[in-house]
């Protein structure tokens, strides 16, 4: 069983890049405490937080497709947010998802993937522009959607749930 990263309280003075307002999120964002809102499309998300930020493909504009497990992920996201010339990035998910918001997304997962197949062509046409692997990370993306994310987000929920991480003697609760 995994254990919970609880990356919010190693922040510390980089929780003031997180500006973010919960209610400007994007759809796309994995439940989580970190997500992209109202973000630019300057293309630096991908470059300092690869295995966790996407672009959307309409403006291009970041999103976070995976939450930090380690130490070392959260200080890529933190560049990330740093970076971000709209301090859109927001650290305070934790406190708006609920089981049920998070088992809600879950259940909605089917028109991520959609989303994520049906724009391919407009990251691969920036792909060659950018070089920054975009349609290569939303393929990962889909591929989390249909492996480890659903165990990811059990255990979140317990966290949620009980805010501490779950031991081998816990049940997890279901998606």
């Amino acid at each position: 069983m995994d254990l919970y990263f609880d990356p919010v309280p190693l922040l510390s003075d980089a929780r003031g890049v997180f500006l973010g307002q919960w209610s400007e999120r994007k759809w796309l964002n994995v439940p989580g405490p970190f997500y992209g809102a109202e973000t630019d499309n300057c293309g630096t998300g991908r470059i300092h937080a690869p295995g966790l930020v996407l672009y959307e493909a309409d403006y291009f504009t970041e999103y976070v497709y995976r939450q930090p497990r380690t130490a070392e992920e959260l200080q890529q996201l933190v560049d990330a947010a740093e970076a971000e010339a709209f301090s859109g990035y927001g650290c305070d998910g934790d406190t708006h998802w609920t089981p049920e918001a998070v088992r809600e997304w879950w259940h909605d997962r089917g028109r991520i993937r959609e989303y994520l197949a049906n724009r391919r062509a407009d990251w691969e046409v920036d792909d060659a522009k950018a070089g920054q692997g975009v349609a290569a990370a939303a393929l990962k993306y889909a591929a989390y959607l249909d492996g480890d994310l659903a165990a990811h987000l059990r255990v979140y929920l317990f966290w949620l749930e009980e805010r501490r991480s779950p031991t081998a003697a816990d049940r997890l609760p279901q998606l």
